[in-house]
């Protein structure tokens, strides 16, 4: 349904309030994937690490610099608001924060129903019928349809949003880190609920996510983002058991084990120094400043995102 083919977005900044010598922020610095009908793409990485950049770009939110989106077979990285707009009816973004997406002015059956009117879906009781069905579906209640987001906990706001996504009957939606912001025991309903609709709908679905016990849960296959770039691309199980990737392996380490003595025996990989600035990246590998392995030949060229397995590709010079 998806491929991406070498998106890049970079930002440019200027140093100093009214303006001077300009500088390029590479967010997002050559990103390949595709998404089949149905499946679940997860990607995974570090706060700053370009994901959820990624994934506005892909939804057109942000402009792309380079690259293609191939959506549906046909290049929606360059087409103007009008002919966009049919794509955007297909296409669907469930945000971070809740409060943050919800228009505080706005209630809930208003939030809901102006998609249905921007894409003159619904009209009368027709329209009203179809507000109420969505926030059911979400498993929230009819009386709630005339309220505001404030009179909402995280875990209703969010429904609120995944309902406002549903209202246009979308093939694709992109949850960028949709659990995020809710407590552990809520966290685990939306992910079902997400599942249940995906099921339900045949969704298809990018998944933007720092939790890598959920991306385990949820997805078909997952990508490693470092500093604007895929670093590895693998089937999930595939990934978790047979990593090649540095960073992959230092970011699986990281991740907390649940089991006291697990934890114990688990040898964690400690990286050294910081996330460089995309302001400023390295040459060559990105990674290589923080890597063990890193050679001459990892400053001199950036290594392909390339195959070292059937259906797992990974960008470094020693994975294969």
């Amino acid at each position: 349904m998806i491929e991406v083919k070498g998106l890049k977005k970079h930002f440019e900044l200027r140093n100093g309030f009214f303006g001077g010598k300009t500088r390029t922020l590479k967010a997002v610095d050559g990103v390949s994937l595709s998404i089949g009908k149905g499946e679940t793409f997860s990607l995974v990485g570090e706060s700053g690490c370009g994901k959820t950049t990624a994934a506005r770009t892909i939804a057109r939110i942000y402009e792309p610099t380079e690259g293609a989106v191939i959506y549906g077979g046909a290049d929606i990285s360059r087409l103007g608001r009008k002919e966009l707009l049919p794509y955007r009816k297909r296409m669907q973004m469930i945000f971070q924060d809740p409060y943050a997406s919800l228009d505080p002015r706005m209630t809930v059956g208003e939030i809901v129903g102006e998609a249905l009117d921007i894409h003159a879906l619904r009209r009368g009781k027709d329209r009203e019928d179809r507000i109420r069905e969505l926030v059911s579906l979400v498993g929230l209640k009819s009386d709630h349809v005339g309220r505001y987001p404030h009179e909402f906990s995280g875990g209703q706001r969010q429904r609120v949003g995944i309902a406002r996504a549903l209202a246009v009957e979308p093939e694709f939606v992109i949850c960028d880190e949709p659990i995020s912001a809710l407590d552990v025991s809520i966290q685990a309903q939306i992910i079902n609920m997400l599942e249940e609709l995906q099921e339900k709908f045949r969704l298809t679905y990018l998944f933007v996510s720092h939790d890598l016990s959920m991306v385990r849960h949820i997805s078909r296959d997952v990508g490693v983002m470092y500093l604007g770039n895929l670093v590895e691309v693998a089937g999930v199980d595939e990934l978790f058991s047979g990593m090649r990737h540095p960073y992959t392996k230092a970011l699986l380490s990281a991740a907390p084990i649940a089991d006291p003595r697990r934890a114990r025996e688990a040898s964690r990989i400690a990286l050294s120094g910081d996330v460089p600035s995309p302001l400023d990246p390295p040459s060559g590998c990105p990674f290589r400043t923080r890597c063990a392995m890193a050679k001459g030949i990892c400053a001199e060229s950036k290594p392909e995102l390339k195959a070292v397995a059937e259906g797992h590709l990974a960008a470094c010079h020693f994975a294969g």
